[in-house]
């Protein structure tokens, strides 16, 4: 509604309409005419001040509200970032909670510039407490890494010691104080997310110090993680020497164990003897070599333990295969007593948003959520060459939310009123395509909710293609992921890993929407998750002291095959 056409009523010269004078003589007929007319607008402009915030609430029916629409009212000065932790919009309550729980149970250590990082310690005021309790071996060997991080982070003398190993190409790396796995910058950015967690926790177990390739734009995305030590390789790091590292790399640990290359003079082969090298590749992405898999055989993998120097590309949350070697069984049982919350803890020890992203989601989380009883988060990922929306797609959205009582079902022939005092439902809807959000607004606002609740519809970005190296559109996607984690209710399509990663920085089980076949709605619609924990989409298949091919989905009982993809791995808890 236009609020330029609404005018301050007129008032009316004979007094209150049709009241009586104080001698109870009536008034001429004109008189009440015009008193009734004026009685009738004064209940009217009543109506209408009581159903305003009602109209403002539903106002998200009428247009897609997104990051870019915010940002052009940002630059008239409003819903600017605070750098306070004491915020309006979440009530005193949680800021007191804040104050006491900011470094989440003892997860994240104290030390930073907090101005420099909002999202380091503001995160808790939007997000409901974790019901997943850390180990204390988890905060004692996080604080012994960051130790270790910061002896030998770029600054330090022990790095200049061990980049000239490094230059040098091979020799006695024995010598070697330090140790350490290099990311390589690889994929899409919910793939990136997985596979640092997932070389984080690979450095946490071999005692290394992880380190980052920048890619293009690591550092407009997150914090550094680690107090008074960087995880960024420097500058001035020859990694352009290692960054066309492939599948066919002399140098991939896979080539070298299937050329029979000495590594560490432990290879069991009658390979000639020489010194070791000073670095090997770990090329762990979808489209590895039986050989490469072997990274995850205990026997095998042992050479790679005095190599100072590893680079490691995945596009894979490889987590649930470490679970299968033997010797760190013992140290992951105790890091994660609960086997699911591997990648809950550790995505919120070391992603958290720039400051200019953390505007983005603080801005839009105040604009529109905020005021919402029930947050529910549905992220799609269509895997279609062709663009959407599809009919399928939005059929099953419907089949699934509904049927689970997600969303409630709409009213086609009764016409319900929506009181003030009913329920309050703001569904964020993440997806490349516009048409979804549009639709399940339009629905909503043609049709009651047959329970009286008020719906209303968000939607941040409409990129339409999927654009990885662009900047703006990873800033975006990663703003979504974190609103995704706000909501109290998720539901997040097959195969995605954008879908991972807000799960499990909620702490959400999901309810997975399975991935359509032939364009029809599968049944069931979806499924509700075993865990909150990541998918491995591409596991070995293989029995390493047997040496033969095996399902690992059936050795131990915390690492089965996932919901959404058959021969995939996930974690689960020990007890389920």
């Amino acid at each position: 509604m236009d609020m330029k056409r609404i005018r301050r009523p007129q008032q009316s010269p004979t007094g209150p309409g049709d009241l009586e004078s104080d001698g109870g003589a009536p008034k001429p007929a004109a008189d009440r005419k015009s008193g009734g007319r004026t009685l009738r607008f004064v209940l009217a402009l009543v109506s209408f001040l009581m159903v305003l915030p009602l109209m403002v609430f539903v106002s998200g029916f009428h247009r897609n509200p997104s990051f870019d629409r915010l940002r052009q009212v940002t630059e008239r000065g409003h819903f600017e970032l605070n750098a306070g932790l004491e915020k309006e919009m979440v009530g005193s309550s949680k800021s007191q909670k804040a104050k006491v729980d900011k470094l989440l149970g003892g997860l994240l250590a104290s030390g930073f510039d907090e101005h420099s990082c909002l999202s380091r310690y503001q995160s808790v005021l939007y997000r409901k407490s974790s019901s997943y309790l850390l180990s204390a071996y988890l905060m004692q060997r996080l604080r012994k890494y960051e130790e270790i991080h910061q002896k030998c982070s770029p600054s330090s003398e022990l790095y200049n010691q061990t980049i000239d190993q490094l230059k040098a190409g091979a020799g006695k790396t024995s010598s070697a104080k330090c140790k350490y796995v290099v990311w390589i910058s690889y994929s899409g950015l919910g793939n990136r997310i997985l596979t640092l967690a997932s070389t984080f926790l690979y450095a946490l177990l071999t005692n290394r110090v992880l380190l980052v390739d920048r890619g293009v734009d690591m550092t407009d995305l997150f914090c550094e993680p680690f107090p008074r030590a960087s995880w960024l390789l420097p500058l001035d790091f020859p990694l352009s020497r290692f960054t066309s590292f492939d599948i066919h790399s002399p140098n991939s640990f896979g080539n070298m164990l299937k050329n029979k290359v000495v590594i560490n003079n432990n290879l069991s082969d009658d390979a000639s003897h020489g010194s070791s090298p000073s670095f090997v590749y770990l090329h762990l992405a979808h489209d590895y070599s039986d050989h490469d898999k072997l990274f995850f055989c205990e026997d095998d993998h042992g050479p790679l333990e005095k190599i100072p120097w590893l680079f490691l590309r995945s596009d894979n949350y490889f987590v649930p295969s470490l679970f299968l070697i033997p010797g760190y069984q013992e140290e992951l049982h105790q890091l994660f007593p609960k086997t699911d919350t591997v990648f809950h803890h550790l995505g919120r020890y070391l992603f958290h948003p720039t400051n200019k992203v953390w505007g983005l989601i603080t801005r839009y989380y105040q604009a529109y959520l905020a005021q919402a009883d029930e947050r529910v988060g549905i992220q799609i990922r269509v895997f279609e060459t062709k663009s959407g929306p599809f009919q399928h797609v939005l059929d099953q959205i419907f089949n699934c939310t509904m049927q689970h009582k997600l969303l409630p079902q709409v009213s086609k022939t009764e016409n319900i009123i929506t009181k003030l005092d009913k329920k309050t439902k703001a569904i964020l809807l993440t997806s490349l395509s516009s048409g979804y959000s549009e639709m399940i607004r339009n629905m909503y606002l043609e049709h009651p909710a047959a329970n009286g609740d008020v719906i209303s519809v968000f939607q941040p970005s409409q990129e339409e293609h999927q654009q990885t190296e662009k900047q703006t559109h990873n800033m975006k996607a990663w703003a979504e992921m974190y609103l995704l984690s706000f909501t109290d209710v998720l539901v997040t399509s097959a195969w995605s890993t954008f879908g991972y990663v807000a799960q499990g920085l909620g702490g959400l089980k999901p309810w997975v929407l399975m991935k359509p076949e032939n364009r029809t709605v599968p049944h069931p619609p979806c499924k509700l998750a075993m865990s909150m924990e990541p998918c491995f989409h591409a596991p070995p298949l293989y029995d390493c002291k047997a040496k033969v091919g095996a399902d690992t989905g059936e050795m131990v009982p915390h690492v089965r095959h996932c919901e959404d993809m058959s021969w995939g791995l996930k974690l689960v808890d020990r007890d389920d």
